[in-house]
């Protein structure tokens, strides 16, 4: 059961249908997150998590499984410069903190929840 792929649907599904509603019910956190070079904070901030929510919950659903994995696997692969100009500038504001260590780890895991997706949305 551990290794059903359909399991770990749900997980990513919920995953991701959670950050995406955040987007919309704390949308300032987002904003003050967001690199300078993107345009229009809070437009971003909404379309991201409208995006994440319909990909939560397109990935649940066999019909859209492939779309929805592909999709969120390409919006993970578009948000991290933003999450990489995070660490960045947390670097530069802090040093090495704990927040700082938190925003680094962060950058590898996207990874892993991209390899997680393929294997049980695409693989």
């Amino acid at each position: 059961m551990i290794f059903d792929p359909v399991v770990h649907l749900f997980f990513i599904g919920g995953i991701f249908m959670l950050a995406g509603l955040l987007h919309f019910l704390k949308p300032v956190m987002y904003i003050r997150i967001m690199p300078d070079y993107i345009p229009y904070h809070k437009a971003m901030v909404y379309i991201s998590g409208g995006a994440e929510i319909f990909g939560g919950l397109g990935i649940m659903i066999p019909t859209f499984r492939h779309y929805a994995a592909w999709g969120l696997i390409l919006l993970l692969i578009a948000v991290f410069p933003a999450n990489l100009d995070m660490a960045m500038k947390g670097y530069k504001k802090h040093g090495l903190t704990k927040y700082t260590w938190i925003l680094l780890l962060r950058l590898p895991l996207q990874f892993v929840l991209i390899y997680w997706i393929f294997w049980a949305g695409i693989g």
